[in-house]
């Protein structure tokens, strides 16, 4: 674990381990580094590469107006830098794809391959509403086990036979527990950002999707998200036919990526670039 200084002058921490292919994870919207322990022991082919976007996790908070897609996708250019790689590939979770594919589009030269877990170039505005009930906002509960058993009774149709145990460690990833009660562990202005963006209207990604290619892509897609949908999918092996794509049955948004179909598909994109 460490730090480095962004060219704006946050600190922003960061995780690498492990020998092998360079592989940047870029986290969901509200998560850090922890988005990817479930699926951590199975890469041990790769060096593992996780940083925690500013005003998230361990990183500095800093002005939202910083809290964007082409800042975060500029500070993972400047860790890369730090770390004196030239090139990397990005596993990017729902707002990580997104910078992945802004990444692509500028930036294509320091990218060895691209894989998205539920995210695509058309963002389902049902998955923004979900994603606005709780963005910024203090969850109400008073410890981290009575969260879990809300967050399972919640999900439970759309991630059956999730066990409570996977629940609790994954609220633990985005809060922290205190003395009054359980607490977001980023910066709540992040909504502001996402309000500021969303009325500045949504570009076009479909460019920089299509400019990912010819590098080596996968998509995860959870059969039950409300956030990427099948068409979408289906649009996108469409126009990359090189495409690797996996649908994750009884996962919405997002896959945990320790299923079978994720790992599958993870492992075929990895293999393409050795």
């Amino acid at each position: 674990m460490a730090d480095f200084t962004t060219s704006d002058g946050v600190r922003l921490h960061y995780e690498d381990e492990g020998t092998g292919l360079p592989l940047l994870c870029l986290s969901g919207l509200t998560r850090n580094a922890r988005d990817f322990d479930f699926v951590a022991p199975h890469l041990g082919a790769a060096r593992l590469i996780r940083m925690d976007y500013r005003g998230r996790g361990q990183s500095d908070w800093a002005d939202h107006s910083t809290y964007t897609v082409p800042r975060e996708a500029r500070d993972a250019l400047e860790l890369l830098d730090h770390l004196g790689l030239e090139k990397a590939a990005v596993l990017g979770t729902s707002r990580g794809g997104l910078i992945a594919m802004m990444l692509a589009a500028t930036a294509h030269d320091r990218l060895l391959g691209v894989a998205m877990n539920d995210i695509g170039p058309v963002v389902e505005p049902a998955g923004l509403e979900v994603i606005m009930g709780y963005l910024g906002r203090e969850p109400g509960f008073d410890s981290f086990d009575q969260m879990a058993r809300a967050r399972k009774k919640a999900l439970e149709a759309s991630f059956p036979d999730v066990p409570l145990e996977r629940w609790r460690k994954e609220v633990t990833h985005t809060h922290v527990e205190t003395d009054k009660g359980v607490r977001l562990n980023y910066d709540p202005a992040l909504r502001r950002a996402v309000e500021e963006a969303g009325a500045a209207g949504t570009p076009d990604l479909w460019p920089w999707f299509d400019a990912i290619a010819p590098l080596p892509a996968a998509i995860i897609h959870g059969e039950n998200s409300d956030l990427l949908s099948r068409s979408t999918v289906d649009e996108m092996a469409r126009r990359n036919p090189d495409l690797i794509v996996a649908h994750v049955p009884d996962r919405a948004h997002i896959p945990f990526l320790d299923e079978k179909p994720a790992l599958e598909a993870l492992q075929a994109w990895i293999a393409r670039m050795k």
